[in-house]
């Protein structure tokens, strides 16, 4: 029989060199002779016999060429014809199996122009890996973009995990490797083999990968992302209402792994989450949940922001299904999801995306542009449209595949300043000349763009700490194209201002009314996140000044301050029962402490907040605009006291608010109104059932035709001791 194969082409596949596996193995016909050959290699094995599939003959058997398993069969003239292998092993074992390299590629024309192009938004539909059925066959494809490697495998049990196996055929074009492997279904855990330009062997989880080991182990498993069943229905068809910037937002922030924790401190699962995270929320009365990241990341430590799965739920709490029977409930409750999501950098873990192909091809390779110090992390190479593309579906694949209503993108000022954390000569500046990433710019409104053009209903929120302009203003005006931003600010500020004992708050009480100047230059979220409560920086109520008493009284008064002004609310998890210690993520909240009456005040207090807060139109209906807003009194800084209006849309649909922040009871207050009639106080953070001291105004305040605060009439409070209350004219 001709060998119509070099020794040097069989030598490349034997050794894992070769780039193209596919034009030397599986069935060819000789251009010349017309003549059908079919060529294999598997190591470890004594025979193989070719069974054609028509009628389950044999062809007999292949020529061994090579004894580290290579093999050929010439058929003479002829056409194609489908086939099979019965393989006996090295220990006698004989078995029948598939050639992968009889099948045509999985990814279409459509396909590879897109990805080439940067431009396919459902490329997590190609890349990673898929249950399919090709020829009558099932098994699964895999598809990863490694455009500078010598050589690409998929590896897995199925091949004893040797990267000689199952090596990929190359798509020049736009640098992607797919191959089909026969019989292999669910459940199955893979890795790529990466052979690198240098002859370096990297062995790499599946970037495009839907779910993978539980850490410390790192490889990929083959996960059905279309099986699940979803009953939320309404709730997708309704919450584009939901989530408008004229309804209430009550955020809570949750890091799933300390929300609580069995007795034996581990986690709950996604499901007994659903069970118990759920109706918490629900009663609570907050509106949108909000997840610390849930992609998969291989340290406990990083709370999820050193991502290595962009598109993998972490299997710390159970399957991706499991994840989105969680998110399920919460929209049957009448809760949105909100996900952190990381594409601001990425870790140096050698399983993930840093040096993929041997060659920086996710990241930048100028340090100065590729890595954070600060963190010990990689920068995107935004770019780059592949990268660009692999991060805009990694947003859309949340939103549309586990019906996240939300993205908050963390660290966004870290992207958008070229100088960011870097000293003179650490930093590149762009083509003009100045800090400003214009590629990571475009990514962010091209992302911002494709998340409102095609997630109806869905919204993003920036974590950027700076006066970057316009990050909530549409990208049609010149802005980013967030929803909304965390008001970094105004939350720096307060909090500087209420730690201060109150006999020294009047030399500050800017800090208190500063957040007012730019309140609605975005669409802010006021944020009392989880950076508050960490690295030293003790719990809420740790913060406050004062004996016990105190402590929870500022923070109550805090609180209501805080529902009252203008913007959407974030709390984490644990202050809103003012947990008395500095969060730990390796351990459940301090829920014994509810036990105790003050504790106990604080989470009645936050719930009536939230209960208030929905059901008052003028405390959220206005928020992004001055019209929602109005002083009475800010000046008062000798009494640090402040008194304000909030606006529904309504004429006439008002609440007023007093906050009172020193320990002095102060009796016949007067505040200037507008209208005549009885007012009637709705909230007093004071109220004994929250463990305050129980001063309030009882009954009606008539108002009185004496103008003062620069209005024609006024009523007469009592403030409580370090209190907010909220006043609201009743109407017959």
């Amino acid at each position: 029989m001709e060998n119509l194969l070099s020794k040097e082409e069989m030598e490349a596949i034997i050794n894992g060199d070769h780039g193209n596996a596919f034009a030397v193995l599986g069935i060819h016909r000789n251009k010349g002779s017309k003549e059908v050959f079919i060529r294999a290699y598997h190591p470890n094995t004594k025979s193989i016999e070719v069974i054609k599939k028509s009628d389950n003959s044999s062809l007999g058997f292949m020529e061994k060429l090579d004894e580290r398993g290579f093999y050929q069969k010439n058929f003479g003239a002829g056409e194609d014809f489908a086939y099979k292998f019965r393989i006996e092993n090295d220990l006698g074992n004989i078995y029948e199996a598939e050639d992968p390299y009889r099948f045509m590629p999985t990814l279409g024309d459509i396909d590879i122009y897109l990805l080439g192009e940067g431009n396919h938004l459902n490329m997590y539909k190609i890349l990673g890996a898929h249950l399919r059925e090709m020829d009558g066959v099932k098994g699964v494809s895999f598809a990863v973009w490694a455009p500078n490697a010598k050589r690409v495998s998929v590896v897995g049990a199925f091949n004893n995990w040797d990267g000689r196996v199952n090596p990929m055929r190359k798509h020049i074009s736009c640098g992607v490797w797919d191959i089909f492997i026969p019989n292999i279904t669910e459940g199955e855990m893979y890795k790529y083999e990466v052979k690198t330009d240098n002859n370096y062997i990297l062995t790499k989880s599946d970037p495009v990968g839907f779910y993978s080991e539980k850490r410390p182990k790192t490889a990929s498993i083959v996960y059905n992302i279309d099986r699940y069943v979803w009953s939320d229905e309404n709730w997708m068809n309704y919450r584009e209402e939901h989530n408008s910037f004229d309804k209430p937002m009550s955020i809570y922030e949750v890091h799933l792994g300390s929300w609580r924790r069995k007795d034996n401190n581990e986690y709950l699962t996604y499901r007994e989450l659903a069970d118990t995270l759920v109706p918490y929320v629900t009663n609570m009365g907050f509106t949108h949940v909000e997840f610390l990241p849930l992609a998969e990341h291989p340290l406990d430590a990083s709370w999820g922001y050193q991502v290595v799965g962009m598109f993998a739920p972490t299997s710390r709490f159970g399957t991706p299904d499991d994840l989105r029977y969680l998110i399920d409930k919460f929209h049957q409750a009448g809760i949105a999801v909100i996900m952190d999501w990381v594409p601001a950098h990425f870790p140096k873990d050698g399983h993930g995306l840093v040096e993929f192909d041997g060659t920086h091809l996710y990241e930048h390779a100028d340090p100065r542009k590729g890595e954070h110090k600060d963190w010990g992390t990689k920068i995107y190479n935004y770019g780059r449209t592949e990268v660009c593309n692999f991060l805009c579906a990694s947003a859309l694949y949340w939103l549309k595949e586990f019906h996240i209503d939300g993205l908050r993108v963390d660290a966004v000022a870290s992207m958008l300043y070229l100088d960011y954390s870097r000293k003179d000569g650490e930093w590149i500046p762009n083509q003009y000349g100045g800090n400003e990433n214009l590629e990571a710019i475009s990514f962010i409104r091209k992302m911002n763009e494709l998340v409102y053009g095609q997630c109806k209903g869905a919204f993003t929120c920036a974590e950027e700490s700076t006066a970057w302009p316009m990050v909530s203003r549409p990208t049609s005006m010149g802005g980013l194209g967030f929803g909304y931003k965390w008001n970094m600010g105004w939350m720096n500020d307060t909090l500087r201002y209420i730690s201060h004992e109150p006999i020294h708050r009047k030399y500050h009480h800017g800090m208190l009314t500063f957040g007012l100047l730019y309140a609605f230059n975005e669409n802010f979220i006021l944020p009392i996140s989880h950076d508050e409560v960490v690295h030293g920086k003790g719990s809420m109520l740790s913060k406050m000044p004062g004996d016990e008493w105190q402590k929870f009284a500022n923070l109550r008064a805090y609180y209501g301050f805080m529902y009252t002004h203008p913007g959407k609310k974030l709390m984490f998890m644990g202050c809103e029962f003012g947990q008395d210690w500095e969060w730990n993520s390796e351990e459940g909240l301090r829920w014994f402490l509810l036990d105790y009456p003050m504790y106990k005040g604080m989470q009645n207090c936050v719930r009536d907040l939230n209960l208030m807060y929905k059901g008052n139109p003028a405390l959220y209906q206005i928020d992004f605009d001055y019209r929602g807003f109005e002083w009475i009194e800010h000046s008062n800084a000798n009494d640090s006291v402040i008194t304000y209006m909030r606006k529904g849309e309504k004429p006439g649909d008002y609440l007023i608010v007093a906050c009172n922040f020193t320990p002095v009871v102060r009796h016949d207050y007067r505040i200037g109104v507008y209208e005549s009639g009885r007012y009637q106080e709705i909230f007093n953070s004071d109220d004994k059932n929250y463990w305050g001291s129980g001063i309030k105004n009882e009954g009606f305040m008539m108002s009185e035709e004496i103008g003062w605060n620069d209005k024609p009439r006024s009523i007469r409070l009592t403030l409580p001791p370090l209190s907010t209350i909220v006043i609201k004219l009743i109407r017959d």
